[in-house]
């Protein structure tokens, strides 16, 4: 009877820790389909690495479904590929964000290109704008300043004008003063001859 009892605890002893690996077989594997759906289940990360969560399922799958011999292996491979899968997803995530900011970037600067033309074309306008308007100034100021130069003219003709018809004026005021004179003369000298000849 001591023998049997002795095979029948070996063999529970047994049953005990095949249940216990059993066990801790499928909390590992639990554990890695958790941490892998977590990933799937990311919005910002879901999208990325397909290929490598694909990987890193058929290796939880491999883990299952390895033997005890097998098991430390098949354990550290699914592991590293659900590490991997994470690792790239993030990866996958930041280049695109780096790239559409590289985008973004290019933006700014094809939208400070622009800006920096469209504010040398207006500056190009209001230059010639300006330049157009000192044209029209000087060419009115010229018009101006033929015209006074014509009525300087014109006033300094007349200046002479108005000269030589005081001078014509004053030449005959002075021949009929002359005239006048001389009327008075003989005038005077007729009343001395006349009242000579009365006396004699």
């Amino acid at each position: 009877m001591r023998p049997l009892r002795i095979t029948l605890s070996a063999l529970v002893l047994a049953i005990a820790a095949v249940g216990s690996a059993q066990a801790k077989d499928d909390m590992d594997v639990a554990r890695l389909n958790s941490s892998l759906d977590q990933l799937a289940r990311d919005p910002a990360l879901s999208g990325y690495a397909q290929a490598e969560q694909a990987r890193a399922r058929d290796a939880i799958g491999r883990l299952a479904q390895a033997r005890s011999r097998d098991r430390a292996q098949a354990l550290y491979i699914a592991e590293r590929r659900v590490d991997l899968a994470k690792a790239t997803a993030q990866l996958q995530e930041a280049q695109l964000k780096v790239n559409q900011l590289d985008r973004e970037h290019d933006q700014i600067q094809l939208d400070g290109t622009r800006r920096e033309v469209e504010a040398a074309r207006r500056e190009l306008d209001r230059q010639r704008m300006q330049y157009q308007m000192a044209q029209e100034e000087a060419a009115r100021l010229q018009q101006e300043g033929a015209a006074a130069q014509a009525q300087a003219v014109q006033a300094q003709a007349q200046a002479d004008q108005a000269k030589k018809l005081a001078a014509a004026q004053a030449k005959v005021a002075n021949a009929a003063k002359r005239q006048a004179d001389l009327a008075t003369q003989a005038a005077k000298a007729m009343r001395s001859q006349m009242q000579g000849d009365s006396g004699k």
